[in-house]
């Protein structure tokens, strides 16, 4: 099973330039950073992943991202003040403190099981194309 942020890469890579009536701002920075984020390819990379792990007979659950970098891993408090910075998390509940990346992945992963353990198969990805090999096969054995 793996788990990832269900990203909505489109709405990410979307322009920022505006309408004539009420143009954007920053369009310059967000224009950089659509072209990282349509060069690096991540929804291939998602496609590829889902299609890899329905072939090994795993699953590909998407975890809706609100929240994951926000929420407490120990006392599932949710506030806009756990992340004062990029890199640190810090419960302003309980106190804990820890990479934010960390924090991100553990909240991740315990989506992903809770939504896998309750049958939620809407976050679970489905591969459209069945393997060439697999096909092959069966017809050599057929």
């Amino acid at each position: 099973m793996v788990n990832i942020e269900g990203l909505p890469v489109r709405n990410m890579s979307a322009s920022a330039a505006g309408r004539i009536e009420a143009p954007g701002t920053n369009v310059r920075a967000k224009s950089g950073l659509n072209k990282v984020i349509l060069d690096q390819g991540w929804f291939e990379f998602r496609r590829q992943l889902d299609y890899k792990t329905a072939w090994n007979g795993g699953h590909l659950v998407a975890v809706p991202p609100h929240n994951t970098s926000r929420a407490c891993p120990c006392c599932g408090h949710i506030a806009k003040e756990n992340r004062q910075t990029q890199a640190q998390f810090a419960c302003a509940e309980c106190g804990f403190e820890e990479n934010a990346d960390l924090v991100g992945a553990i909240n991740v992963l315990r989506t992903g099981h809770a939504r896998l353990a309750c049958g939620d198969a809407s976050s679970i990805g489905t591969s459209a194309q069945e393997p060439a090999e697999a096909t092959i096969r069966q017809l050599a054995y057929a």
